[in-house]
């Protein structure tokens, strides 16, 4: 009686390296595959033709020159039958996304509005519409949405956002209340950001992903993976101290580095600034109170991330969110003040350079996690997708 469980435990697994050798190596045919896993080449071919029924893998024609022999077909991931779904809440927007398995955006909705002091309830279903109406959308191009990713500002467990000050809420039970007709995952928004800057960006392997929006959270990535922390916790670098004694924060502490740098301190800053385009249009006219706004942040987040360096001896900083189209204004400062408190300690600072991802690192994390989900695990989607 477990044979059978022993045969499907090794079918499984080996789907999973099939899949991983596609997604790390492209375009390969089955002799290449076969060779690359070392698995049998008629083992590897009836694992790529489930995988092209199922519509996660497709062949893509030809081998390319260099084969010996006659040139075999190639397979690629295929996006055209499944999807994943990635949506965020943040304290000023929401959004989604959906991402095919060959890893191409299908679709993105983006709804800015001030969800703070709103009822959790009435936030999270103003996403389910936007996420339904994503679904929609997949099922007219042919998609089966897997599953979906939820990210959200604040520390998460079990499909529950613990703790969000800027939206003024706690123990949210947000997955349930999200209400999806598929699997959905919760996580951090920064922690997914950092996701999507692994997976999507510049594809480092160690880096900090700092998360710059009306709150600043982090994301840390070692080794190609997200470091939780012992209870998921890692990364509040928003509540950080860098001013004991400075303005009182919505943490219940005062000082933090949110409230020197996170976009509503930046904008006031700067004159009471309504947007980030109405700030950018003013540091590229070279306004006085906008410079020297951007200077007191970067200030901040300099004193931030020295103590951030020496305790995790980083090599790379990657600056998102609203940082990112501020990089130029806010770089230079920056630079400065890791330089000059580093330099004793290590030969250079670490490289801090802009995400090139806008808004959209967080659904591409959220979105990403899915895929790598049924990437990883594919006998979990085979039958429904049949």
């Amino acid at each position: 009686m477990t044979q059978p469980v022993r045969h499907d435990s090794m079918r499984a697994r080996n789907l999973g390296v099939v899949l991983d050798a596609v997604q790390r190596g492209g375009p390969q045919t089955r002799a290449a595959l076969a060779e690359r896993i070392g698995l049998t080449k008629s083992t590897v071919s009836k694992l790529v033709g489930d995988l092209i029924e199922a519509g996660i893998l497709a062949e893509s024609g030809p081998a390319r020159a260099g084969e010996r022999g006659r040139p075999g077909v190639e397979v690629v991931l295929s996006g055209d039958r499944v999807a994943a779904l990635g949506c965020e809440i943040n304290v000023d927007y929401l959004a989604v996304c959906l991402l095919d398995l060959a890893q191409r955006v299908r679709f993105t909705r983006r709804r800015g509005q001030d969800n703070r002091g709103k009822p959790a309830m009435r936030v999270i279903a103003q996403l389910r519409t936007l996420a339904i109406e994503a679904m929609a959308e997949a099922r007219r191009l042919g998609l089966d949405v897997a599953g979906a990713g939820l990210a959200m500002s604040g520390p998460v467990a079990d499909g529950v956002l613990l703790n969000a000050p800027n939206l003024g809420w706690h123990d949210v039970q947000a997955v349930e209340m999200l209400r999806l007709p598929v699997e959905t995952v919760l996580g951090n928004e920064a922690n997914l950001a950092a996701l999507g800057e692994l997976w999507f960006g510049a594809g480092e392997r160690d880096f900090l992903y700092v998360s710059g929006e009306i709150g600043i959270g982090a994301g840390l990535v070692v080794g190609g993976g997200l470091f939780h922390g012992a209870r998921g916790l890692a990364g509040e670098l928003g509540h950080v101290v860098v001013s004991p004694g400075g303005p009182r924060c919505r943490c219940g502490g005062a000082g933090c580095l949110e409230t020197a740098a996170g976009q509503e301190a930046i904008l006031t800053a700067a004159g009471d600034v309504e947007t980030v385009a109405e700030l950018l249009t003013r540091l590229e006219r070279g306004d006085d109170l906008a410079v020297k706004a951007c200077g007191e942040a970067a200030r901040a987040l300099g004193i931030a991330l020295t103590s951030t360096v020496n305790l995790l001896d980083l090599d790379r900083v990657v600056l998102g969110g609203i940082y990112a189209p501020l990089f130029d204004w806010l770089a230079p400062p920056i630079e400065r003040i890791l330089t000059d408190r580093l330099v004793k300690l290590r030969t250079t600072p670490p490289t801090l350079i802009a995400s090139q991802l806008g808004g959209q690192a967080a659904t591409l994390g959220a979105a990403g996690l899915i895929v790598h989900q049924v990437l990883a695990t594919p006998t979990r989607f085979l039958s429904r997708t049949r």
